[in-house]
């Protein structure tokens, strides 16, 4: 099955940036498309970001402007670049991958989540 490992979440100033990176592996035929999320304590999970395997990006309103989603398709890898970091960003922030696996089924998989902390 297809695992996303996630990584540059932590603790930084408001105003500072992150820089998240997600890998997927495993029994994939082809990516549609992948995004981040996030999940604060005691919330809904949202979307962040998504950008699928044309290029096409989309954006929570909330991140316009500050974040920047990319991906490299060779290595099944996309990013999240966080600028302009606020204290209500502060989140768990999970990968997700929309791809066909090798069996032509089209799947939905979820990273384990990487803390983001912003603080004032």
């Amino acid at each position: 099955q297809v695992q996303l490992v996630e990584s540059g979440g932590g603790l930084v100033q408001a105003g500072g940036s992150l820089r998240l990176s997600c890998a997927a592996s495993g029994s994939i035929f082809s990516i549609n498309a992948m995004g981040w999320y996030r999940q604060a304590p005691g919330k809904q999970r949202e979307l962040v970001a998504t950008i699928t395997s044309g290029g096409s990006a989309n954006y929570a309103d909330s991140v316009k402007g500050r974040f920047t989603i990319s991906r490299d398709n060779a290595k099944n890898t996309v990013y999240l670049q966080m600028n302009s970091l606020k204290p209500e960003d502060t989140a768990v922030y999970y990968c997700n991958a929309a791809y066909y696996s090798i069996e032509l089924q089209l799947l939905g998989s979820w990273g384990q989540g990487t803390q983001v902390t912003v603080s004032s």
